[in-house]
């Protein structure tokens, strides 16, 4: 792959100031049960390249998964930036890196089919009337970018993602709670099987709860919104545009002083050491007790914003690259789940939503539909809120 990423930068002498490529390649194998039984069975292969030109300073960008034809995209990228927008950043230059996978090889379809069999048996043991889908996927990939300035990297990621859940239909009621985990070799089946049992424990019982304002405890899971929200404000591109009520806050106080938010792209499954631009990652405090301290930026906002790219620009496929986050983590606090529950007299856990959460993030405000949540009374989890008597379910 070395040797096309070559032909293309070539044929781009002589045409155009300076070049980018970018190869991309992936492997899915899913293996799904659905309603008890095995659904599919299947492997997905993709690949392509993309390719960012700048021609008398502007920039012309054209991808193709068809590598056979490499002087066709060459001439697309070339006749789209004749009407592109004008170049207000250099490509990457002297970078050389490799970076291949070293997870653990992933476990055979046998190996899938027989544990996911186990997992169905498990949850029949508890309730034979639930139907039960696992989901399981391993997924492969590997990027690659060079630039006419001495730029040669290469990454590989290996993940494995197990999802499970249980429809359980009683009459007009529906119930169906959902645990999932990702990780770079097979998440431990044992404890997702444990996790979704206490969610149907905890919702046996039905409970109501009266209008009002309640304290409301996230989960894990749930508290994803709250990450979408964040994210979106301290998004480089609604910085830059000004569109972001955090944009000009910096090292204000705006949240709970006990509230750190950062990013760490040198951990997890997802890790990755370089972005798909070609500028190395780091990590980056993006909220620190309380006060804005850092935005995600790639190399074209960052230039609008004269300031450094913070390693932030990734692509979707074989898109343009725009800022996005790796592996955003929240400082963890020294209450147990148990301690915050048992300090609650009458409130809502919030374990599972509809949807991502409409609302005008850029004022700060959301709101989710409650797909799973409890009512906390004295203390304790009492049963699964599926009856408001005149509640909104949007907290």
């Amino acid at each position: 792959m070395s040797d096309i990423l070559q032909q293309i930068l070539d044929l781009t002498q002589g045409k155009a100031e300076a070049a980018e490529v970018f190869y991309y390649s992936a492997q899915d194998r899913p293996v799904q049960f659905e309603n008890n039984c095995l659904k599919l069975l299947q492997t997905k292969a993709t690949q392509g390249v993309a390719l960012r030109v700048s021609c008398q300073g502007r920039l012309g960008f054209a991808s193709a998964t068809d590598l056979t034809r490499l002087e066709d995209l060459v001439t697309a990228a070339l006749e789209a930036a004749t009407i592109g927008d004008r170049l207000e950043y250099e490509f990457a230059s002297d970078f050389q890196a490799s970076f291949p996978s070293n997870g653990p090889p992933p476990p055979t379809t046998e190996e899938l089919i027989a544990q996911g069999e186990g997992l169905i048996a498990e949850v029949h043991r508890y309730n034979p009337e639930i139907l039960v889908d696992v989901s399981f996927r391993s997924r492969q990939s590997t990027v690659k970018l060079a630039t006419t300035s001495q730029v040669d990297a290469e990454r590989s990621q290996h993940s494995f993602s197990t999802s499970l859940s249980g429809n359980l239909v009683q009459g007009e009621d529906f119930l169906q709670p959902y645990v999932f985990a990702v990780s770079q070799s097979q998440p431990d089946g044992d404890r997702l099987l444990e996790q979704l049992l206490q969610k149907y424990r905890d919702a046996e019982r039905s409970a109501t709860i009266a209008s009002g304002q309640y304290p409301v405890l996230f989960t894990p899971r749930a508290a994803t919104v709250l990450g979408r929200l964040l994210s979106t404000a301290l998004s480089g591109r609604s910085v830059v545009q000004k569109a972001s009520p955090l944009g000009d806050r910096q090292g204000e106080i705006l949240f709970d002083e006990r509230l750190t938010l950062y990013e760490d792209p040198h951990s997890g499954p997802a890790a990755c050491a370089f972005d798909d631009e070609g500028t190395p990652t780091r990590p980056k405090v993006l909220i620190q007790g309380g006060r804005r301290s850092g935005i995600l930026l790639g190399s074209a906002l960052g230039a609008r914003g004269q300031v450094a790219p913070t390693g932030n620009g990734f692509r979707s496929g074989l898109s343009r690259p725009g800022p996005e986050l790796v592996n955003l983590c929240l400082e963890p606090g020294d209450t147990p789940l148990e301690s915050l529950i048992q300090s609650i007299d009458c409130g809502v856990v919030v374990d599972q939503v509809l949807g991502g959460g409409q609302s005008n993030q850029y004022a700060g405000e959301f709101s989710v539909n409650l797909d799973l949540g409890y009512k906390i009374h004295q203390g304790k989890i009492v049963g699964r809120l599926k009856k408001y008597d005149g509640c909104r379910q949007y907290f």
